[in-house]
């Protein structure tokens, strides 16, 4: 893989808008995403020839959205998969490239993840227990707070994390959700707000939990030789690591300690390791945030900051627009809109292009205020390398490095 540096790149990115309410289906939403990707390239139905998608029974297969589009496929996979799976896919498209199965690979999901299907299967569907799952139903694990909840109330006792310590994730993605058009949730919150909204699951408050939504994302991979003579500036992969399992006998992670620590832990050296950088080389970081907690716990794991010392990393003030590293730019799923962790990658890509769409009247042509206030700027001023950091639960995880 070292041997894969900079050889490709994330080229074209499209979404839909983030809503509760699409009125339409994931096959509308799948293929209106990747048509904007392919137009953000400036590539047509015949320059696409493969397809990857992740699913939980929720979603389109890649063959319909491809011949919604006139894509001819020579490759495509749709996984059943979490929200590790993007930065995993990435990797996969490049190998598919690299040994000459396809050229150019559109990765996409599509989900009505508010008005068809919740995560975990809860709520507006009937739950379905199977495999694994019906092993933890028997313990009230029914949904992913649930079966996170032991590794946070972990770190907690542990290492004296508070919750006010860590609802400071939420409160500078909602700074940054406020500075970003599409965001569904764009109000800015105190850590006030966020401890004293009603609980879930402890340690988990209402404001702790993402914002379930419906939409469609893509991003699209191809060589960097390709890639130069396409519409916008590449973002280029320097290092990836794709589902990485921390181990877990019999599939429970709160079995085998220290329960804690998340699979970034094990993925970190693999990742950093092809990238030839470090954590303190990283300028932008987009953490799966499903919960406030998710995104503490990456980022101590990846060794943004050391093991016990989460809390204090991301109360700091280094996590937000104008600090030393600012994490989760367009609000994350906190805020803009679950979208299962690609729509992170998105705005990394958004991030090295300098064309972050946010409130400055000329971002499209890279002009930047660099005004962080409310309704202000979200581009990180010379930004060059960015990492992303994929979840699916406590035992896997996935990590992306880019630069431009």
């Amino acid at each position: 893989m070292p041997g894969l540096r900079d050889q490709y790149a994330i080229v074209g990115i499209g979404a839909t808008e983030f809503s509760r309410d699409s009125g339409r289906t994931t096959r509308a939403l799948g293929v209106e995403a990747v048509r904007a990707a392919m137009l953000d390239a400036g590539l047509g139905a015949g320059d696409v020839d493969g397809m990857l998608s992740y699913h939980g029974n929720d979603s389109t297969s890649s063959p319909t959205i491809a011949g919604d589009l006139g894509i001819r496929l020579n490759f495509y996979m749709d996984c059943s998969g979490g929200g590790s799976s993007t930065e995993a896919l990435i990797g996969l498209a490049m190998g598919a490239i690299e040994v000459g199965m396809c050229q150019t690979v559109v990765i996409f999901r599509a989900m009505n993840g508010y008005t068809e299907a919740r995560i975990g299967g809860t709520g507006r569907q009937a739950p379905v227990f199977r495999g694994g799952s019906l092993d933890a139903a028997i313990h009230g694990m029914h949904s992913a707070g649930q079966s996170f909840a032991p590794s946070f109330m972990r770190h907690m006792y542990e290492y004296g994390t508070t919750s006010e310590q860590v609802a400071h994730v939420k409160v500078a993605h909602s700074k940054h959700a406020s500075n970003n058009p599409r965001a569904f949730y764009p109000q800015r919150v105190t850590v006030e707000d966020v401890v004293n909204s009603r609980w879930i699951t402890k340690p988990l408050h209402l404001l702790d939990c993402c914002v379930e939504t419906d939409n469609g994302v893509a991003i699209i991979v191809t060589s960097a030789d390709r890639a130069r003579d396409l519409r916008h500036k590449p973002a280029y992969i320097m290092g990836v690591a794709g589902r990485v399992n921390k181990e877990q006998p019999g599939g429970y992670h709160w079995t085998r300690g220290p329960i804690s620590r998340v699979a970034g832990h094990y993925a970190a050296p693999i990742v950093f390791g092809q990238a030839g950088v470090g954590p303190e080389d990283i300028e932008v970081t987009g953490s799966y945030d499903a919960f406030t907690f998710t995104t503490m716990l990456q980022l101590e794991a990846y060794g943004f900051c050391k093991e016990g010392e989460g809390g204090d990393y991301v109360s700091s003030g280094i996590i937000e627009l104008g600090g030393a590293r600012p994490n989760n730019t367009h609000g994350g799923h906190l805020c803009e809109g679950y979208t299962h962790g690609i729509g992170h990658v998105v705005e990394s890509v958004r991030q090295l292009r300098g064309q972050a769409d946010d409130y400055c009247p000329n971002w499209e042509q890279g002009e930047h205020t660099y005004d962080y206030s409310e309704h202000g700027c979200r581009q990180v001023r010379d930004v060059e390398i960015t990492m992303n950091l994929g979840w699916a639960s406590p035992p896997t995880g996935s990590a992306l490095i880019m630069h431009n």
